[in-house]
């Protein structure tokens, strides 16, 4: 897919245009981020368009969007695909996300209440009912529920907005990382995550978190 560089635009967009455009966004957003697509698949405008029902000028504005939060990339001459991660790539964000997720756990253990607690515990469930049936997409999306639930407790919307960014990127390599660990049951160290916060111990949490958090994706970056 290639896009032209933008023209400034002498009306502001109508209200049916806007929906659009963000229709198709948190749809390839949430898309992406789940793993429901391969590191390097290309997009085309025409066949998104095709897809939603819109015209290309929403896909268009939709992709730049993702391609400005690090979800797609866009070569020199206007392709854009999902991102092919080096090894580099992925350590660099393992990184940023041992030192993002335990500080938002650590931040959310005051505000982590039994109701909290009983949420996570079914959410693990359901991530080895995933695991299951073998269903990359949903064991991702159920994953990130169950970090999504503890780090709201944080209150810190800007440290999970980073967050959810390096999610989004690592979005595709996670499905294939998936594919390669083949689990059977959901994450030991989950276990361990919700067993500190039923103790209040902080050290152990951020312990666990930051092992589960990296823990596959170092495996890939080795």
């Amino acid at each position: 897919m290639y896009l032209t560089p933008r023209t400034p635009d002498t009306a502001s967009p109508s209200a049916p245009a806007v929906a659009a455009h963000d229709r198709v966004f948190r749809a390839m957003r949430t898309r992406i981020m789940h793993g429901e697509m391969m590191p390097g698949q290309a997009l085309t405008l025409r066949g998104i368009g095709k897809e939603f029902g819109v015209s290309m000028t929403p896909v268009r504005e939709a992709l730049r969007r993702l391609v400005a939060e690090g979800a797609l990339t866009m070569s020199a001459s206007g392709r854009v695909a999902t991102p092919e991660l080096t090894n580099e790539r992925i350590e660099e964000l393992a990184a940023l996300r041992a030192l993002l997720e335990p500080e938002l756990a650590a931040r959310a253990l005051p505000r982590a209440h039994m109701a909290l607690i009983e949420r996570m515990q079914v959410i693990n469930h359901t991530i080895a009912e995933t695991n299951a049936r073998q269903d990359a997409p949903a064991y991702i999306k159920a994953n990130l529920e169950f970090h999504r639930a503890l780090y709201l407790r944080a209150q810190a919307p800007a440290m999970l907005a980073m967050a959810e960014t390096v999610w989004l990127q690592l979005g595709p390599t996670m499905g294939m990382l998936y594919d390669r660990l083949r689990r059977q049951e959901a994450p030991y160290n989950h276990k361990l995550i919700i067993a500190a916060l039923k103790a209040g111990d902080e050290p152990s949490l951020k312990l666990a978190v930051r092992s589960d958090v990296t823990r596959g994706l170092r495996l890939l970056a080795q």
